[in-house]
């Protein structure tokens, strides 16, 4: 019998992990006779009462795996620990907060069954603020038109989905310890199948989404995946090089021409000095994010270090 995984990553979700579990083994039952399944859930340094949550859990159904990390390892590297720590044909991501709805397993199934080695959900719809869903809408955009290949990079899906086995190894085998998920599964080539739905609010626990994490992603995302804005810093430099050129030029030829009358005071250097600077300064801080990508990308720092396992 196949062994279809599924995978949630914890940080203080002890108020969402019973509803959790009800919802995702109401949505496997009626493919408990075709499969076998696991659930693997790791507590990512929890300082309320997840990890108690997550030990009863495992001994009420032997089918929960737990592990448990020393610390909070992020938003990238957990999830990414428990995909590759998983053993079944198929690998079923979902967030642990119910903002993926589990109703959605079912579908998911259905799709890999049809011969679709990734199936994802996407957001067609989101009960968070509009501006939010427009920000992310934005970004997918831009991504996807500055991308460096034709990879095809899909628009609001945030890694929840199934992944075949074949795909995991795939990406295992990258050794990217810090991946860039739904970019990778693109750049893999495989065809995608889609299941349309509309993203919830959160209802209980506090969000770990803040402006460094949504950042975080967002440049995970252009440095991995695009070399655009480093081909913009080289034109702007160039540009502004020509720029600076031409200006001194002209200021040398009028100063010729009018050598006692013609002056332009303080003003306008302490301008040029101020936006010329500011210039480098952002193309320092872009530079600054893929030598810091290449910095991960190079690290031998494990992805997490475990603490405990349960039900292994």
């Amino acid at each position: 019998m196949k062994k279809i995984s599924l995978v949630s990553s914890c940080y203080n979700e002890e108020e969402n992990l019973d509803t959790l579990y009800e919802r995702v083994t109401k949505a496997i039952e009626p493919f408990c006779d075709k499969y076998e399944f696991e659930y693997i859930l790791l507590d990512n340094g929890s300082t309320d009462k997840t990890e108690q949550k997550l030990r009863e859990l495992a001994q009420k159904d032997k089918r929960i795996k737990v592990i448990l990390n020393t610390r909070n390892f992020g938003h990238i590297r957990s999830p990414y620990y428990g995909m590759i720590q998983s053993s079944g044909e198929a690998i079923i991501y979902l967030a642990s907060d119910l903002q993926d709805p589990p109703e959605l397993i079912k579908d998911f199934i259905e799709k890999w069954e049809q011969g679709y080695k990734i199936v994802l959900g996407k957001k067609t719809k989101s009960e968070e603020t509009l501006l939010m869903f427009l920000i992310r809408s934005a970004y997918y955009e831009f991504l996807s038109r500055i991308a460096d290949d034709d990879s095809g990079l899909v628009k609001n899906c945030t890694g929840f989905g199934l992944y075949d086995k074949k795909v995991i190894d795939i990406i295992k085998n990258m050794q990217d310890p810090y991946p860039y998920i739904r970019g990778l599964i693109c750049d893999i080539g495989y065809e995608k199948a889609f299941v349309e739905f509309t993203q919830p609010a959160r209802k209980r626990g506090i969000t770990k989404n803040n402006f460094y994490t949504l950042y975080d992603n967002a440049m995970l995302g252009i440095v991995k995946h695009s070399k655009v804005p480093l081909r913009i810093m080289t034109f702007l430099g160039f540009g502004f090089s020509f720029l600076s050129l031409l200006t001194a030029f002209l200021y040398f030829i009028l100063k010729l021409i009018f050598w006692e009358q013609f002056t332009l005071g303080m003003a306008p250097i302490i301008i040029s000095l101020f936006f010329f600077a500011s210039v480098q300064l952002f193309c320092l801080g872009v530079l600054g994010e893929y030598i810091g990508a290449i910095y991960t990308r190079v690290n031998t720092k494990p992805v997490v270090v475990e603490k405990e396992r349960i039900n292994f």
